[in-house]
């Protein structure tokens, strides 16, 4: 649905000693020849904010050498790494990862550059969790930024959205691997809220919450599934060893048999609601939770994509928005193929952040035609989800369709002004660029 043509495709090389003075000259061709610049991991971003029309995209993808000081848990880690190799290299030493998102499938820099959020319980974003990073800038020359040194540009690349340099590596804090267990229940959506945004706090071994709402059309948004891994260490010390994901296949069938299809969805919520809480009290490591990549639910047909929506709200808002919700999906005709409600604290580093209050997350899936008078609908049914957001005090994630209005945009980061004045500061030549950029930057055109 991006389709962009651009100029180049640079792949970082691998070795640091060469990567970094290469990197500095193509930044520096780049200006003289009034090319733009844009920073790719794994792509997933949805409206092109990895791109830019007649740009170079510089792939980080080959950058991905790692090491963990243990002594400090801290992971050294280069921007190009996945979180599947992460996940591999901290298993193998006892170590897991401390926020990211539900999928192993995106890459570090990315993860920062967008400050991801994932289903660790009560916990803020990943900018949190970031000690410092290198910052390859504009001119070349290279930044080091924590919360002691260079803290505005920190501030700033932690989702930031590659609009301020190249994140190079980072030093993240990381966690023991753990066992937990599983507790699974079936609840009316209201109560499943009220434990994610408020009774499970007073559990201290709660470590990872999500709730699943159920979306069979004679049933919308009335019940949810809530599961909830406790910490549970086994008597001998061990956790269980790290695997490919379980029951795979037909996972991916009853998932991509819910689109398109009222009965597909009721099949699988079927499956869900009454056989998954059987598996109630089972062991896993934290790291098998954390390593399952985005292909087993991925949409791998021509005629339609899927798209990711993601809500912010107040605990005390989420049911007024999702009472909306349930006329504005059906009205539009919205295929909607999951839900997934989580809690994210108070984010205290990024700039421009979606998290200034503690929040309940709705990360929604929702398949379309791959058509103009598809994406149209889709943009509309958006639009109205965006304002509904908004009435109840929430903010929409920006990873995804650039299908916000510019008012829409301004409301739910009443900062944005200010932060791409500061983009120009650091970067007053706007040599990095992406769609993003170019359609909110307080309307200006761009060069």
């Amino acid at each position: 649905m991006n389709a962009t043509r651009v100029a180049d495709v640079w792949p970082m090389p691998d070795d640091p000693l060469k990567a970094e003075p290469q990197l500095a000259e193509l930044l520096k061709h780049a200006r003289e020849r009034g090319q733009r610049v844009s920073i790719a991991g794994t792509r997933h971003s949805m409206g092109g904010q990895t791109i830019h029309p007649g740009g170079i995209v510089i792939d980080m993808l080959t950058y991905h050498e790692m090491k963990l000081d243990e002594d400090h848990a801290i992971l050294h880690v280069q921007a190009g790494a996945t979180w599947k190799q992460v996940i591999a290299f901290l298993d193998a030493r006892g170590y897991s990862v401390s926020v990211m998102q539900s999928d192993n499938t995106f890459s570090v820099g990315g993860s920062i550059s967008v400050n991801c959020h994932g289903w660790q319980y009560n916990r803020p974003p990943i900018a949190s969790t970031v000690e410092s990073f290198r910052l390859m800038k504009a001119d070349g020359t290279i930044a080091h930024c924590s919360r002691q040194e260079n803290t505005e540009l920190f501030s700033l690349v932690l989702g930031g959205y590659g609009l301020f340099g190249i994140i190079l590596e980072a030093d993240l804090r990381v966690v023991p691997n753990e066992r937990y267990r599983l507790e699974q229940r079936v609840m009316p959506t209201g109560k499943v809220l009220a434990a994610i945004g408020k009774d499970l706090k007073s559990q201290p071994d709660v470590m990872m919450v999500y709730g699943r709402l159920g979306i069979v059309p004679e049933r919308f948004f009335d019940d949810a599934i809530l599961n909830v891994l406790h910490r549970d260490p086994s008597p001998d010390g061990k956790v269980p060893k790290l695997s490919a994901p379980g029951m795979a296949s037909i996972r991916r069938t009853l998932f991509r048999g819910s689109a398109e299809s009222d009965y597909g969805k009721r099949l699988r919520w079927a499956a869900e609601a009454k056989l998954q809480p059987s598996m109630s009290h089972a062991h896993v490591s934290r790291n098998q939770l954390l390593n399952e990549g985005s292909e087993i639910f991925a949409n791998y047909s021509a005629r339609s994509t899927d798209i990711l929506h993601e809500y912010f709200l107040p605990p005390d808002g989420a049911e007024h928005f999702l009472t909306k919700l349930r006329k504005i999906i059906p009205r539009h005709q919205g295929d909607l193929l999951n839900v997934t409600v989580r809690y994210v604290d108070t984010d205290s580093d990024s700039y421009l952040r979606y998290a200034d209050q503690p929040i309940l997350t709705f990360v929604m899936l929702f398949t379309q035609p791959t058509t103009s008078a598809g994406d149209a609908r889709m943009q509309v049914m958006t639009q109205e989800i965006i304002d509904a957001a908004l009435a109840a005090g929430g903010r929409y994630y920006l990873p995804y369709r650039l299908h916000a209005t510019q008012d829409q945009f301004e409301r739910a980061y009443p900062n944005a002004a200010e932060f791409f004045a500061l983009k120009r500061k650091y970067d007053p030549d706007e040599l990095f660029q992406n769609r993003l950029y170019t359609t909110y930057s307080s309307g200006r055109p761009k060069k």
